[in-house]
């Protein structure tokens, strides 16, 4: 798997880092080339509920591996993990007749191939309307995170623990400490995982990171409060996690060549057993699969069984339609959108023009001009270069003698800048119509990239002087709110390619641009070249975004330690900020319910509520078996008729129904029950905004509650006269005063 977390091209870490999405596709190629008949390979053997017996289940596992591979020996070779602390399966190495052996096993619910998933800030949080000196609650240092992740950088600041007490009576974890890494009691726990053990020079075998990406999400999510914080001065202010006093479990799953589903699935039996109260999980594979057939929708419907919420990065796979890859209904899927912060790295030219631009430059300019080149007019003609390929600056593509000591102008290329540093460039300006351009990222060398428009006005002003001359400013920051926020191009969008009626993602939260802490066992940008050391930096992803809604659930479970994971979902997404279509095209198949507003979610008014058992009724109505469910819930459901459940009668947030077909009309009804978590003694009014096209009745449409935890049922008729695009509104139930105001996305669309 990967993970979900930037460039304009896509530079060495974009979308933190997608060095890792090539790394886990190769793999996955790999995997699936014909093989000889006794290769094995990993494969993961879910058996569901961890069942009452007190068998060892390490035992058991041994025995049916031992049966089907017939020698004691291999078996034991072959077992990686066995998963028993709080669901039942393992993870071996098999041939593929083994794997077809063990399908056929009746306690066996799925039988799949480990694969590798993809990994998928001072600003963001004040941008929620979540400010520093919010109500906090007292047992804020109570809550623990787990995170999923690279590991961390337990020395920096953001995980200092002066202040604090000991960890939580209720943890059960442990510190794997080593010689390189040391717990404390804001990081209470740190594991890792390595399926293969293979460590490359890029990894350290410990939960220490070596990559960056899990530091910056946990101190997303639970950073102490640091001031002063930057990027070698740009982007300077107070770096703080959404919940600073929570502790944070660290859980190593993803190394140089991706995550695997093998050890995904071990931290997540260790995360639940240890006593985490949120999952924060910034991974995803490269397309959703069947629940139980995915690694990350196995272990948060463990992790909600056993009332711990898992918040899942949605994916970078966007703006394509049907890309989110983290969809269960029972976890929470997060969208990436804007902040009001943006970044300028501006060009002056020798004729006094300046020309904006953008990228991470911490380079100071050492002199005021600079000659500039276009590298189309330095050809490396030794290698045969020509105007064709030098224009792009590949490596080996540019003349050094013309190059040296010079900034190079460069058309749209690969978002290396490997060939000018081996030409000698003291810099480059690249023209890019990436639309990755939004995201600021760092390069070795002073860079400033150019959209078309302003790489023309370059290009006008080098054709005009036989010394054309140049320089690179430093970047800097400033304030524009005219299309804040919007969902960012690069975040999948939905519809839910598994459940189509059910919305995902759920909702947004800042994923571009976001400072946050960093591994000082890594470079600022990850390139070869750069020497520079940075305990912050700023990127961009679903990776980002995903720990702003694991700190704002953790901020609503501390007020409400009791609240089940979906009510804490359902607060976050009734309480969220609807977004304007007008910025954001794909509407809610970008954002879901709107942008989290974690100060409006701790007291949300009411909750639509769900348990285990709503999600089974909804798994018989979706074809999984009796059989099935009696193992992955360790209970005897029995699916029928009778007691089989529909999408549209999950208490979900949200409202969506769908067609096979264009220009017709579809109705469906929707059966609703909300909770009173608010006034003791209120009213609520439906109020609904539709669009032509979309009826929505609502009955009843006021409800009357005497007392907390009162619980009402209302139905919602939806007729919706399809086209060819989507129709959208939305039911909003409001008390009186305005107190309250608990907001519902309806969706209608038709289906590929």
């Amino acid at each position: 798997m990967g993970r979900e977390g930037r460039r304009s091209p896509p530079s060495s870490r974009f979308l933190a880092k997608t060095q890792f999405a090539y790394c886990a596709f190769f793999l996955m190629i790999t995997c699936c080339r014909a093989t000889p008949v006794q290769e094995r390979k990993v494969y993961i053997a879910y058996m569901g509920n961890r069942p009452n017996s007190q068998a060892s289940l390490p035992a058991l596992h041994f025995g049916l591996l031992h049966r089907i591979i017939g020698s004691a020996k291999v078996a034991s070779d072959s077992l990686i993990y066995s998963y028993h602390r709080t669901f039942n399966g393992f993870a071996a190495r098999l041939t593929e007749a083994e794997h077809q052996k063990l399908s056929g096993v009746k306690d066996v619910v799925s039988v799949f191939p480990s694969r590798m998933k993809k990994l998928h800030t001072t600003r963001s949080w004040d941008f929620l309307g979540f400010p520093q000196n919010v109500t906090r609650a007292t047992v804020e240092s109570d809550i623990i995170i787990g995170m999923l992740d690279t590991g961390v950088w337990p020395e920096s600041q953001s995980f200092n623990d002066s202040g604090y007490g000991p960890p939580p009576k209720k943890w059960k974890g442990t510190c794997q400490s080593s010689s390189n890494f040391t717990c404390n009691n804001k990081i209470i726990g740190a594991r890792y995982y390595h399926t293969e053990a293979n460590f490359t020079t890029k990894d350290f075998s410990s939960p220490r990171d070596s990559e960056g990406h899990g530091t910056h999400t946990a101190s997303t999510a639970a950073g102490s409060i640091v001031t002063p914080a930057s990027v070698l001065g740009i982007a300077s202010g107070t770096a703080r996690g959404g919940v600073p006093s929570a502790r944070i479990a660290v859980y190593k799953i993803c190394w140089s060549a991706g995550c695997s589903d093998a050890d995904i699935l071990a931290a997540f039996d260790d995360a639940i057993a240890d006593g985490v109260d949120i999952i924060s999980l910034s991974v995803g594979g490269f397309s959703a699969v069947d629940y139980f057939e995915d690694s990350i929708a196995i272990g948060a419907f463990h992790s909600m069984k056993n009332g711990i919420l898992t918040s899942n990065s949605a994916g970078n796979a966007g703006p394509a339609p049907k890309t989110v890859s983290n969809c269960s209904p029972w976890s929470l899927s997060v969208a990436a959108s804007t902040t009001d912060r943006k970044f300028a790295t501006n060009v002056k030219l020798g004729n006094g023009k300046v020309i904006k631009g953008s990228s991470l430059n911490t380079f100071e300019p050492g002199q005021k001009m600079y000659p500039i080149i276009y590298g189309r007019d330095a050809p490396n003609k030794t290698s045969g270069g020509d105007a064709k390929y030098c224009r792009y600056c590949y490596p080996g593509s540019l003349d050094k003698d013309l190059v040296q000591g010079k900034i190079v102008y460069c058309d749209d290329a690969s978002g290396s800048v490997e060939g000018q540093i081996e030409a000698g460039a003291i810099g480059s300006v690249i023209q890019s119509s990436s639309p990755y351009a939004e995201m600021e990222s760092p390069f070795p060398l002073p860079v400033s990239l150019l959209g078309a428009a302003t790489g023309a006005e370059l290009l006008e002003y080098l054709n005009s002087t036989s010394y054309p001359t140049a320089v690179i400013s430093k970047t800097s920051e400033y304030v524009d709110s005219s299309s804040s926020p919007h969902v960012v191009f690069f975040s999948s969008r939905g519809p839910n390619p598994i459940t189509s009626d059910i919305l995902k993602p759920d909702l947004t939260a800042p994923g571009l641009n976001i400072l946050a802490a960093w591994s000082e066992g890594t470079t600022l940008s990850g390139q070869t070249g750069d020497k520079r050391i940075v305990p912050y930096n700023i990127i961009s992803g679903t990776s980002m975004s995903c720990p702003h809604v694991s700190g704002a659930a953790a901020y609503v479970k501390s007020f409400h330690p009791t609240w089940s994971p979906a009510a804490i979902k359902s607060a976050l997404m009734t309480t969220a900020r609807s977004l304007s279509v007008k910025d954001n095209a794909d509407a809610e198949f970008a954002y879901g319910s709107g942008q989290i507003d974690p100060a409006r979610a701790a007291d949300p008014g009411l909750v639509y509520d769900a348990r285990e058992s709503d999600y089974v009724k909804l798994l018989c109505g979706q074809g999984y078996t009796t059989k099935q469910l009696r193992l992955v819930t360790g209970d005897q459901i029995a699916c029928s008729t009778k007691t089989n459940g529909t999408v549209w009668d999950l208490n979900y947030p949200s409202f969506a129904l769908s067609s096979s077909t264009s220009g017709n009309s579809v109705t469906q009804v929707f059966h609703r029950t909300v909770t009173n978590v608010g006034k003791p003694v209120c009213s609520y009014r439906a109020t609904v905004n539709a669009p032509s096209g979309l009826k929505v009745q609502v009955v009843p449409d006021a409800l009357n509650f005497k007392s907390v935890g009162e619980k009402q049922e209302f139905v919602v008729t939806v007729t919706a006269a399809l086209g060819n695009s989507t129709i959208s509104g939305s039911l909003t139930w409001s008390t009186s005063d305005g107190g309250h105001m608990v907001r519902s996305p309806i969706v209608a669309f038709v289906r590929d």
